[in-house]
């Protein structure tokens, strides 16, 4: 079973499936017409009583280099347009990346990331939102988004993946994480070589279709009450609330022209830390 999509993949095979952003020449950047079908995805996923289980993964080297910073900076397509103006900025990242993230959280049937190379910022974010996540030996896990002014994209997932400390290193310090480190930490599950990690992933699933899908279901609702009661999602409305604010100062938004005057170099350097 396949989708006429875009940007990208979508198959059911058995009781699994698997999506796959296709936008490899882009290390599979978030624009918004990834985001608009990896949500119209999850309506399929949905709408199909066969599929148990859902596979994530990315084409390519990279898992997700986070949003697309491209289409950010030439403002052009509809929902990025909007953020000429606070209001229009929160409303454009409210529905865009806020509610689509939450809603691959609150899927109520369990998700597996499959993570090779770089899982950065938003893509960091997305493939966090999965219940389970294997990794191949060469993904590396980062945020730097600190460094070009934002506080740490949308919804602030580090503290509940590495605990309050190591977040605050991993945020502050812009520091990357290498795939075996990640497992330590607890973020992810698994880690295997290279070559095997879209067999890993799609083991996992059949393991995990193997338990009645009310059941699965139930055990994954009970799990994410039991962190919304810890606050989960609370911290992330506080987070996002105060990322709007940080991200609409004069700082920000004077860093924000900045980086469209340098574009994507610019970008990179800043990553690096080397941008004046």
């Amino acid at each position: 079973m396949s989708q006429p999509f875009e940007t990208i993949l979508y198959s059911v095979e058995g009781h699994v499936a698997t999506v796959t952003m296709n936008r490899p020449g882009s290390a599979n950047a978030l624009n918004s017409a990834m985001i608009d079908e990896l949500d119209a995805a999850l309506d399929l996923v949905e709408a199909d009583d066969q599929v148990r289980v859902v596979v994530l993964q990315g084409a390519g080297k990279h898992f997700s280099a986070g949003h697309d910073m491209k289409e950010l900076l030439a403002a052009e397509e509809h929902w990025v347009a909007m953020r000429t103006t606070p209001e229009g900025k929160r409303h454009h990242e409210e529905v865009m990346y806020w509610e689509r993230s939450l809603r691959w959280r609150n899927l109520a049937k369990p998700t597996i990331a499959a993570v090779q190379g770089a899982c950065s910022a938003a893509g960091l974010m997305l493939a966090c939102m999965c219940d389970l996540i294997v990794a191949s030996e060469d993904a590396t896990f980062s945020n730097p988004v600190l460094r070009m002014g934002g506080v740490g994209v949308e919804l602030l997932v580090e503290p509940w993946e590495l605990g309050a400390r190591r977040a605050k290193e991993f945020l502050l310090c812009a520091r990357v994480l290498s795939a075996e480190e990640a497992e330590r930490a607890g973020m992810v599950n698994r880690v295997v070589p290279r070559a095997q990690l879209e067999q890993a992933a799609q083991q996992m699933a059949a393991e995990v279709a193997l338990v009645p899908p009310m059941t699965a279901q139930a055990v994954k609702k009970s799990i994410n009450a039991l962190l919304d009661r810890q606050g989960q999602t609370d911290s992330w409305a506080y987070h996002f609330d105060l990322h709007q604010e940080v991200s609409n100062s004069p700082t920000a938004l004077a860093m924000m022209a900045k980086r469209a005057q340098t574009g994507m170099a610019g970008i990179k350097a800043e990553q690096a830390g080397t941008l004046d």
